[in-house]
This record gives C-alpha cells, structure tokens and sequence, in this order.
C-alpha cells in the first residue's frame, strides 16, 4: 500500500518511541498535540507534520479539525499517546471510520464504573462498589460495606482526583460539593493490601508478552501523602506472578482488548489474600513503567505498539521479538533540589537516570537476581529520603 499516515493524540509528552518506530516503517506520522507541549523535545526528524490545539478532549472542536486534516490526508490510523487522549481517539475513529478501538471497548479502559461493571459480570473479582448515581442504592452499599471507601472520577488517570472517605457523612458532604458532577464518580470499598501491575503486549486478543511488578507502597499513598516511590519486578515462577497473568489474561478478554499495550493494576488483599481487580488502560504505564519493563526485557512497549499497528494496517504478521527474563527496580521521588546530584549512585546495575525533569530524582537498576534489585531499592529509598525527598500537595494531573 501507499505510505500510511498515523495521526498520534498527546494531551502529556510521551509517546516518542512510538512515533520514532512509526517513521522507521515507512509511516507517515502526524502529531497532534496540546499547545502547552510546543517546546518539549518532540522527534521531530520523526514526525511530518504537527499541530497544537488548546484542548483536545474538547467536542466537537477536536472532531472538527481533525476532519478538516482528513480532506487531503488519508488518515490509516489514529493513536493515543497518552491516558486521557484513548476516549478522544475512539470517537474520532468512530467518526472518520477508521479501524481501531471504538468508543464502548474504550469506555472499558477509561471509565472506571464501565471496568468495574464488565469484570464483575465475567466473573473478575473487584472491591465491592456503587455507582454514584442512585441514594437509596448508595445508602444500601454505606450500610452493608464497611468503611473506608474510597471515592473515585470515573475517568481520570490513575490516583487523580480519588479522596479516601469514612463515614457516610463525609461521602454526603462530598456529594454537596460535587453537585451535578456527582454521576462521574464511583465510591468503591478501600481493600488494604499490596498493589500490584502488569503491563501486557496484545495482537490479535492474544497476550504475547506479559511482565509483572509489585509497587513498594500504593501508588494512592505515595500520590496524595507524598513519598517515594519505587516498583519492582515480580520472580518470574512465583505463585503470585503465575496468578496476576492468568486475572489479568481474563481482565483483556472481559475488557475486549483487540491489539495494543495494556497497563492493569491488582491489589492482593491483606483480608482474604485474594487478588482483585483494580483498573486497566489502553496505554503505556506511567512513571516511567516503560523504561523499567525495557530494563527487565529488552521490550520497548511503544516500538511494540507501533509494529503492531503498523503489522495490521499492512495485513502482516506481528512477531515479538525475544528477550530477557530479569528483574529491575525503579525508584522516583520529588526532589528539594532543582537539579539532583545522583552522581554518588554509581552501582553497576544503575541502567537508567531520569533526567530533563526539574526536581525530581529517579533511577532504575537491573540485575539477572531478583535479591539484589530488592537489596538496592531498599538502599536508595533510604538515601532518596535522605537527599533529595521533598513532599508537596497531591497534584491534579497524571504522571
């Protein structure tokens, strides 16, 4: 076929790799991409064309213009890049019929009741919830679950915007605030437990790869109390690991995922020590989850991504290429400093320093022994603490 041309959605910066990897197959790739983005470091030697917008969860206006791209660009496929951009982009491949995730498979990666109401009607185990929607239903849930609750927007990414509610009393309280927004929330039973994510590679409704890795504390916790954050890679044979790829081999099938990368979380609670399922996204995970799942494999799930699509606009065969079966460890922390010094961190398993960001410190190691990523991680969380930790109010937006 004649060149094909992928239009790529990023409300954040990310996705590079992904349009670098494009560009390499002989893909068009046109970039559409918030104003605020404009002096990030874009490929742009891999990107064709590119164009800002204010606002690109905003309908019709974002309907609009790509429309008005589409009257002398064939448009083959359209990609988000980011978390917030995946229900953009299925309404505009339902709008331009173009091939690809529609608007209700999306909701299913989006919208936290919609996961939760699919997984639970497949047979998927989930912390019990209620929609917000109907009082005497909420009143029932606030009468036989006991508290905590957590109190969830059904479409925001990851720990944004979630409040850890008591009594039914706050709840009510929280509902006066929210007024009309109140139907765009969840309020779901608070499961303590360890939490857990497994970031997958899918062609074809089969699951060709799949990495699992153990958060040290809740992503909420670190998200809104402040802290550090670190994950690291599950032991490949463990019960556990065997465990979370057989629900999360299920979630992608309740879910109706077709072809793509998912990022699923699972939290095993201290209750029952069963595994539930907490959320999946048609994405790349964030903080850096990419380069870690790289650290461990030798798999850049962005390049993955772009074969894949590329692979089946072609009517082509993807193929995953072979790799490494080791651990590695990611640790993150907001940093005092503008510019933390990480040059005393000089441990051979170092094989990535996050850099480019402002206050922030970051680094992953790697190692063929599951003990001596552990050992480290354990190491650098008390350093990081030391050094560099500075803690402020939980933010609005996603990693």
């Amino acid at each position: 076929m004649d060149q094909p041309t992928i239009l790529c959605l990023a409300s954040y910066f990310k996705g590079n790799a992904f349009m670098r990897m494009c560009k390499q197959l002989g893909a068009r790739v046109v970039l559409v991409a918030k104003d605020e983005l404009q002096e990030e470091r874009w490929v742009r030697e891999s990107i064709d064309e590119i164009f800002f917008m204010p606002d690109l969860t905003k309908r019709p206006d974002i309907v609009h213009a790509v429309s008005y791209l589409a009257r002398d660009r064939a448009i083959d496929r359209i990609v988000p890049l980011d978390d917030y951009d995946v229900e953009t982009a299925a309404a505009l491949r339902e709008h331009l019929r173009t091939p690809g995730m529609g608007d209700t498979t999306a909701r299913y990666f989006r919208d936290k009741l919609a996961m939760r109401v699919q997984a639970r009607d497949s047979g998927i185990a989930v912390p019990d919830f209620v929609h917000v929607l109907n009082y005497d239903r909420l009143r029932a849930f606030m009468s036989s679950v006991t508290p905590p609750w957590v109190l969830k927007p059904r479409s925001e990414a990851g720990s944004v915007g979630i409040t850890k509610v008591h009594n039914s009393e706050e709840v009510w309280r929280a509902l006066d605030v929210l007024g009309d927004r109140q139907s765009y929330y969840v309020l779901e039973q608070f499961v303590p437990g360890p939490v857990y994510h497994v970031d997958s590679i899918v062609s074809e409704r089969q699951v060709l790869f799949n990495i699992a890795h153990r958060y040290g504390k809740p992503p909420m916790q670190v998200f809104q109390g402040g802290g550090i954050f670190t994950t690291q890679t599950q032991p490949h044979e463990d019960e556990e690991t065997v465990a979370l790829f057989a629900l999360n081999r299920q979630v992608i099938e309740a879910l109706g995922m077709v072809r793509g990368v998912t990022h699923a979380e699972f939290i095993r609670a201290e209750a029952d020590g069963k595994f539930y399922f907490l959320e999946a996204a048609a994405r790349v995970g964030g903080a850096n989850i990419d380069e870690l799942v790289a650290a461990a494999t030798g798999i850049n799930l962005w390049e993955e991504w772009a074969k894949i699509e590329l692979a089946h606009l072609r009517r082509e065969s993807y193929e995953l290429k072979d790799y490494r079966q080791e651990y590695a460890g990611l640790i993150l922390c907001l940093a005092r400093q503008e510019w933390p010094d990480l040059s005393a961190y000089n441990d051979p398993e170092i094989v990535w320093r996050l850099a480019h960001k402002e206050h922030h410190a970051g680094l992953i190691v790697a190692s063929s022994a599951h003990e001596r990523v552990t050992s480290l991680l354990q190491q650098y969380e008390q350093r990081f603490a030391e050094e560099f930790l500075a803690v402020l109010p939980a933010s609005d937006k996603p990693s």
